[in-house]
């Protein structure tokens, strides 16, 4: 198994690309982290991974918020006795284009994409700087590799983290610490499948593959990075995207 006796955070990890990963990760023998804000979906999860025979501990948290990132990492400890891999996948859209856009929708999604990446980041990162080794992954978009029509907001967010990832690759590499980020394309998530069958249609047409990403697709390039086979890949940003705007 390639992540056997491995403890994973995954934040965002209630549903959608995240509980996908919780699936992957414990399927090749993780203990995993379910760290969610949604705690109905979350607790159900953690039944339903259990049942599985899957070694699973869901925590509330709200990135966002210092205290509530602190106290996800004690209970983690706490729990499992160390952390070796964080995901950082939690992440909210606001969308709307730039005139109508309001402070709040602009300043909710950096809170949550943004701080909140930094928040558990820096939070995880003392501890795997005592072991020696641990792997990092943040979830940006293709959205911040190109921007998007009417996500001013969430296209410089993830801009960011691609900006984030590559500063703490450069400064943690020396710590034996991995740093890398995925950049998910369209991706069939439960938030695209309430979308007009239309809007559907023109995102898989402009996708090589004429297909949107499952969310495993993604998971499997989180599992990819968190494993030893990654072991030399470092500040780097994997597009998993099916060929867009090639």
């Amino acid at each position: 198994m390639r992540l056997k006796d491995k403890v994973a955070i995954i934040t965002g990890a209630a549903n959608g690309i995240g509980l996908a990963a919780a699936h992957r990760f414990a399927e090749e023998g993780a203990k995993v982290v379910l760290a969610d804000y949604d705690a109905e979906a979350g607790a159900v999860q953690e039944v339903e991974l259990n049942k599985l025979g899957y070694e699973v501990k869901f925590i509330q948290v709200d990135v966002a918020n210092r205290a509530s990132v602190d106290a996800l990492i004690e209970q983690t400890i706490s729990n499992f006795g160390q952390i070796n891999i964080l995901v950082n996948n939690a992440g909210i859209t606001r969308d709307a284009m730039l005139t109508k856009m309001t402070e709040d929708d602009f300043s909710n999604v950096l809170n949550v994409n943004i701080t909140g990446v930094f928040n558990c980041t820096q939070a995880v990162v003392p501890y795997l700087i005592k072991q020696g080794h641990g792997k990092i992954i943040n979830t940006s978009s293709v959205s911040g590799v190109y921007g998007n029509v009417g996500q001013t907001n969430y296209a410089a967010s993830k801009a960011a983290i691609i900006g984030m990832t590559k500063t703490w690759a450069k400064e943690l590499g020396r710590k034996g610490i991995n740093v890398n980020a995925v950049a998910p394309g369209f991706t069939s998530t439960a938030m695209v499948a309430k979308m007009p069958e239309a809007i559907i249609s023109q995102m898989k047409s402009v996708v090589s593959l004429q297909r949107l990403g499952d969310p495993r697709d993604i998971a499997n390039a989180y599992l990819f990075l968190a494993s030893e086979e990654s072991s030399y890949v470092h500040g780097h940003v994997l597009q998993v995207d099916g060929g867009i705007m090639m």
